[in-house]
């Protein structure tokens, strides 16, 4: 077993420290407000349609803008880039707590504060994904870096629908946005207290905007193993994630329960993707991980399709639990895989197409497994789903011996394997 100093070893860096910190509670504070928008558009609407709409509507502007983001960030200073899109988080949130606390909120309020949400994640994301390499001194913690953002991104998964359930219980919706936005003033102090011996302003690319995406566009879906990583993520991101925008219907219909239900419910997913990425920070290397991506998207879609009939709440839990756990795994590993491996001068451009792949292709899954669930009934439309993921899983695992090949030249260049390895 890994020691807890290996497991957390990125954080001897300062830099990391700092903003490890901030973007925990702003994590915390961006899942108060995606259970609050969940349940107060169940709560206005009783339309699952319309809470697919609202889960679409915070994603979509990362599918429409991620790749072109991602040039975005290898082009511009990222500290200062972050200070104007957190700021621009944070004022969304204080429109919503605003509109909240004076009873003006309707659905199409939710639904404009959703894409306006997605629109500045779109730019946000690929920066935070890039400015990593920069917050450790030592090369070698980057993939470490990378997994203590996955396991703080899912501690947040935990505590902040918990949180979010018992707020909404002995409060409102008010509370809940006016903490999320009182949570990015952490990463704004965070980011103002980074140090290094000059701002991060990387190299320029050659050529111009539309050169800089084709040469990004060119690496991520040129070869082979980053595209089948991004690929898996995709399907990932379309049939696994929509079960968090669903949940209500299960806690509300299927379950008979209220807010806390709810926080029950993506909680248990939560501590499922808790102890997935908690296993990936203390792995010694990222050697392996082809297989293990595999078989947690396998794991994933499976445990979705037998919970979609459940009835019986406490193996439910369970189940949501390895979903939410096999799911988180795969697509940090398959981060881990390609933020490893890129170039830095291609970083922000790749992190932009992995932004689009799983986090940009969700909102399309929310709108698809909406209409689906309206159809057909949400039970059908999670085990659907949950198969799709399991026979994507499958194609990967066939493609592994093919890709590692083609990787190993790159794990050579950069030590992970020796040539007789």
């Amino acid at each position: 077993m890994p020691s807890l100093a290996h497991t957390f070893r990125a954080l001897r860096h300062a830099n990391f420290r700092r903003f490890f910190v901030g973007q925990g509670l702003s994590l915390i504070g961006t899942w108060l407000q995606q259970v609050a928008m969940g349940w107060v558009t169940w709560r206005l609407s009783g339309s699952a349609f319309l809470l697919g709409v609202v889960a679409f509507c915070s994603n979509i502007g990362i599918l429409a803008l991620g790749p072109f983001a991602g040039v975005i960030a290898d082009r511009v200073n990222r500290r200062r880039a972050l200070f104007v899109t957190q700021s621009l988080l944070l004022a969304q949130a204080v429109v919503l707590a605003a509109l909240t606390a004076f009873d003006r909120l309707e659905v199409w309020h939710l639904v404009a504060c959703a894409l306006w949400l997605g629109t500045v994640s779109a730019f946000d994301i690929p920066l935070r994904q890039a400015l990593y390499v920069h917050l450790v001194d030592d090369r070698a913690d980057l993939p470490n870096a990378i997994a203590l953002n996955s396991l703080l991104v899912n501690t947040a998964r935990v505590v902040g629908p918990a949180l979010a359930g018992l707020l909404l219980a002995a409060t409102n919706e008010v509370i809940c946005f006016s903490l999320n936005a009182l949570s990015f003033v952490a990463v704004i102090v965070a980011i103002s207290r980074l140090r290094w011996p000059r701002d991060v302003a990387p190299e320029r690319p050659r050529g111009g905007f539309w050169a800089s995406w084709k040469e990004g566009a060119r690496y991520a879906l040129g070869f082979s193993p980053v595209r089948a990583l991004l690929l898996l993520v995709a399907i990932a991101g379309w049939t696994i994630t929509p079960y968090s925008s669903l949940m209500p219907i299960y806690a509300g219909q299927i379950y008979s329960g209220g807010a806390h239900t709810l926080g029950f419910l993506l909680s248990a997913a939560g501590v499922g993707a808790l102890a997935t990425t908690a296993y990936l920070a203390g792995r010694h290397s990222i050697r392996g991980l082809g297989r293990i991506i595999a078989g947690a998207a396998a794991v994933s879609g499976i445990a979705l399709a037998s919970f979609a009939w459940l009835t019986v709440f406490p193996v439910a839990l369970v189940l949501l639990a390895l979903v939410g756990g096999g799911v988180i795994l795969a697509a940090a590993s398959a981060n881990t895989i390609i933020q490893t491996v890129v170039d830095d001068r291609l970083r922000g451009r790749v992190a932009g197409f992995y932004t689009m792949a799983f986090l940009g292709i969700a909102p399309l899954g929310n709108l698809a497994a909406g209409a689906l669930a309206k159809a057909i009934g949400v039970q059908a439309t999670f085990a659907l789903n949950g198969l799709v993921c399991a026979g994507a899983a499958f194609w990967f695992w066939r493609a592994l011996p093919s890709l590692a090949a083609q990787l190993r030249p790159t794990y050579v260049k950069l030590g992970i394997i020796t040539e007789s390895a």
